[in-house]
């Protein structure tokens, strides 16, 4: 009831070749890369304090972006108003 129900395919009709036969012993091994050399890194309280300050600081000047962008188009949008009522009112006055 739950399984997907595939379409059944059609067999083929013209000159079907057969699977290419691949040799086993043709293979190349994969050699592991080794481990690189560079310490772990390590988090210590001023690192984390300065991740926190870094991290909030850009918080805020996305918030204040989008807030001025968001600012933008509300005054946008009252002076495109205004100006609609005003010509609305100097055309109904002919």
């Amino acid at each position: 009831m739950f399984r997907p129900k595939l379409p059944a395919m059609p067999q083929p009709t013209g000159l079907v070749t057969p699977p290419a036969v691949v040799d086993p012993a043709a293979v190349t091994p994969v050699v592991p890369t080794p481990m690189s050399s560079r310490p772990a890194v390590r988090l210590t309280p001023s690192t984390a304090l300065a991740l926190v300050a870094g991290g909030t600081a850009v918080v805020l000047v996305v918030g204040a972006v989008l807030v001025s962008m968001l600012l933008a188009v509300a005054i946008t949008a009252t002076s495109v108003a205004v100006c609609a009522v005003v010509v609305r009112s100097l055309l109904s006055r002919r």
